[in-house]
């Protein structure tokens, strides 16, 4: 693996890269070759690149806020810590959300005006039967130029890497294509729809993580295995299923998270919080991996012996009683 894998993600945390035009800094190590040519051609685009990183760690930290991994990052550099070169499911799925949260903020601004070499999309999609052409007036969200992009500055410099730990076809694309909605809007003299402008709509980015978390959770282990000529990635199982091209593959088993490993990029779950009725992943036997826990506790002051007086008034005393709050490992 390659010190670049992944590394591209600290525009959300540094100075833009190339805007300076200074090639020769840390800043600019941590970018692929390609990258700082985008960079460099498309200045314009490098914010909506820094904000679709941003996008996507938020989106990462809430799908996985309950799991022993939560997608915990860090001050500096490598925002994920080692994690992210280590060929697991957590890997691949930074991986695709980062992309997705790309192609989301590129196609974003591109949509409204804000880069020289796009606009939106107004071309009627396939599949509408029941809109003329001439009333696809609207003004459709570009998302073919937002993954095109994405693909460029994302996919590509990993796949010079070696990076097999992401799936090599990414999933993002269809995670966003299969939730775009049309939107119509009625044009006429008292409120007629003459002429009906329609548009396509990308969905909220929270419905995309939620994709991608299910492509996560369902992810399928492959090992590398020559098929005649040609070097696959194959199921390390037959208990997995085969993989398409909308899915997640990774090669390594991931660590349990359980402990704080430097050397792996695990930060442990200690201190984390936990629910102590759960069954499932949040819950404290899960999540603190069987080390126990303890629940803080809070005095709480409430009114009580309530009485009524003739006429006409209630006295109460004050009592105080122990409330348990949070429970932590």
């Amino acid at each position: 693996m390659h010190m670049q894998a992944h590394t591209w993600l600290s525009l959300a945390v540094l100075a833009l890269p190339c805007v300076s035009g200074e090639e020769d800094t840390v800043e600019m190590s941590l970018v692929h070759r390609s990258q700082v040519c985008i960079c460099q051609r498309q200045v314009e685009a490098m914010d909506a690149v820094k904000h679709g990183v941003e996008l996507a760690i938020k989106e990462c930290q809430h799908q996985s806020h309950s799991r022993r991994w939560n997608c915990s990052t860090l001050q500096g550099l490598r925002v994920f810590g080692k994690v992210t070169i280590q060929g697991t499911q957590e890997s691949a799925f930074i991986h695709a959300i980062s992309a997705a949260g790309v192609a989301f903020a590129v196609t974003r601004v591109c949509s409204r005006g804000e880069l020289e070499k796009c606009g939106c999309d107004r071309q009627a999609p396939r599949g509408t039967p029941s809109l003329r052409e001439d009333r696809w007036l609207g003004c459709s969200d570009n998302l073919s130029y937002g993954i095109a992009f994405s693909q460029a500055f994302v996919d590509n410099p990993e796949r010079s890497h070696g990076i097999s730990s992401t799936a090599f076809h990414p999933p993002h694309p269809q995670a966003i294509l299969s939730h775009m909605k049309v939107e119509c809007k009625c044009h006429g003299v008292s409120g007629s729809c003459e002429v009906r402008a329609c548009w396509k709509v990308m969905p909220p980015f929270c419905k995309v993580g939620n994709v991608l978390k299910e492509k996560f959770e369902g992810a399928t282990e492959v090992h590398p295995k020559w098929v005649g000529s040609r070097k696959l990635l194959v199921p390390k199982s037959s208990r997995f299923k085969p993989y398409t091209a909308h899915d997640l593959v990774y090669l390594s088993a991931s660590p349990d998270f359980c402990n704080w490993d430097p050397q792996r990029g695990v930060f442990g779950t200690s201190g984390r919080q936990c629910n102590r009725t759960s069954p499932a992943m949040d819950g404290c036997e899960l999540l603190c991996c069987g080390r126990g826990f303890h629940t803080a506790q809070t005095e709480v002051v409430e009114r009580c012996s309530c009485k009524f007086h003739w006429c006409c008034s209630v006295k109460c005393k004050q009592c105080w009683h122990l409330v348990e709050v949070h429970s932590y490992c």
